[in-house]
């Protein structure tokens, strides 16, 4: 699937959407287990809404991300991830909930 399938879920895009290839989702809130664990080409799905993640998620090869449970997204969150051209969309659904419909999108 494409980065741009996760937006027919309803999310919203806080930096422009890629037509970066994802072909996985990693969830977790952990950073270090996030680097080491969450596969190239996928989509996390976290409350961790700061710089950092961007920085873990380009180290790791994630394409987007979702922040969950209504967090706001700082912009210099926003600024690294479009330098990065990395995807972040927002949800006030939970982990769980966002983790089910994208599994159910890359089957």
């Amino acid at each position: 699937m494409k980065v741009t399938d996760i937006s027919r879920l309803g999310y919203k895009a806080e930096t422009p959407v890629t037509e970066n290839n994802v072909i996985a989702a990693y969830t977790g809130d952990l950073l270090s287990d996030v680097m080491g664990n969450a596969p190239d080409d996928s989509v996390l799905i976290t409350i961790q809404a700061h710089k950092n993640t961007v920085a873990v998620a380009t180290l790791a090869g994630i394409q987007a991300i979702v922040i969950c449970n209504g967090r706001a997204v700082p912009d210099d969150m926003k600024e690294a991830a479009e330098k990065e051209r990395v995807t972040i969309f927002t949800t006030k659904e939970n982990q769980f909930e966002v983790s089910v419909k994208i599994s159910q999108l890359l089957k």
